[in-house]
């Protein structure tokens, strides 16, 4: 072979090889992901474990080919910009949060870091994404209309219980959804013949003097907005069940020791979750991801609560639940 023959050969074979080598060393790439919670790793256990199936189902596995960290706010929404810029610090791919307050502190530090939305009041009422189809920006995920799930938890109450007059409805004033809910749950609850009591609630510290409060008022029931405070605390279930007031919310609310639950299927949007991560590790931007809205809710019923309360659910309401738990 000539000399200029093999040079050629041997150029041709190197460039043939790069792609191989270059392609190796992407899939050896450990990708880090920063996870933003406004609450505490067990008041989310589960839906934590539905976010790491998701991953797993696309190939991702922790310690191997990824990394989370987490940052926990316990609750304080004021720490959460803080935490999201540590994790921005940490030179993460993505950052993935939930809920108004941590997408909003996402939002604040990072106009380049990828963001994920496991779920999250109205994104578009909220200002946190232009529309849903086209995000832009650097935020996408999943996103849901709290206000008509509130209004619609207060219909199925007073289907249960039709003589309910009263509603006392705790929520959280430093989350700027809670605050949106307040007024289409009013007007949809002045149709039903139900008032409803705003009391203010910025942490569980502050569960048995608010339901006392609530008491005090005539409230036959409470309901609880979607804050993650809220979501799956026995404490609140348990204090309303002492005040022998029914309680209603979302549907781990209802698992959690409330009455009625209804909502959307929160371990699907977190699975969810993944794929939208998958997607931009493999490059793709999240102003090119429609946010996705659930198809799936939930109607949850605490039949064991409703006895220990002395109340009968229509058979027909229990009918209709997806969950019934006795």
């Amino acid at each position: 072979m000539r000399r200029r023959e093999f040079i050629t050969l041997l150029c041709g074979t190197a460039a043939a090889a790069r792609p191989i080598a270059t392609r190796a060393q992407q899939s050896s790439k450990i990708a880090r992901v920063g996870f933003l919670g406004a609450t505490t790793a067990a008041n989310i256990a589960s839906r934590l474990e539905a976010f790491r199936s998701g991953l797993r189902r696309l190939g991702y596995v922790e310690g191997k080919n990824m990394l989370i960290d987490f940052r926990w706010a316990e609750g304080k929404y004021d720490q959460l910009p803080v935490l999201a810029a540590e994790l921005v610090g940490l030179n993460v791919d993505v950052l993935v949060t939930y809920g108004t307050p941590g997408t909003l502190a996402a939002k604040q530090v990072t106009v380049t870091v990828p963001i994920v939305m496991a779920g999250c009041g109205d994104a578009v009422a909220g200002g946190i994404v232009a529309s849903l189809a086209r995000p832009g920006g650097n935020i996408t995920g999943s996103t849901f209309s709290s206000p008509e799930l509130n209004a619609k938890q207060i219909e199925l109450l007073k289907e249960a219980f039709p003589s309910t007059r009263r509603v006392a409805f705790l929520f959280n004033p430093n989350n700027p959804n809670d605050l949106i809910c307040i007024r289409v749950m009013e007007l949809g609850a002045k149709s039903l013949g139900v008032e409803v009591q705003q009391i203010e609630t910025r942490g569980p510290n502050e569960f048995d003097l608010n339901v006392s409060a609530a008491v005090e008022r005539g409230a036959d029931a409470v309901a609880v907005s979607g804050d993650a405070m809220f979501l799956a605390n026995s404490d609140i279930a348990r204090i309303a069940r002492s005040n022998r007031l029914v309680l209603v919310g979302a549907a781990e609310v209802a698992r959690a020791g409330g009455l009625i639950g209804y909502g959307p299927r929160l371990l699907e949007l977190y699975r969810r979750a993944g794929y939208f991560v998958d997607k931009i590790l493999k490059g793709t931007k999240p102003a090119d991801l429609p946010v996705e809205q659930p198809t799936k809710f939930e109607l949850v019923i605490n039949l064991k609560t409703a006895k220990t309360l002395g109340l009968e659910v229509s058979p027909l309401l229990l009918a209709r639940a997806d969950e019934v738990i006795e």
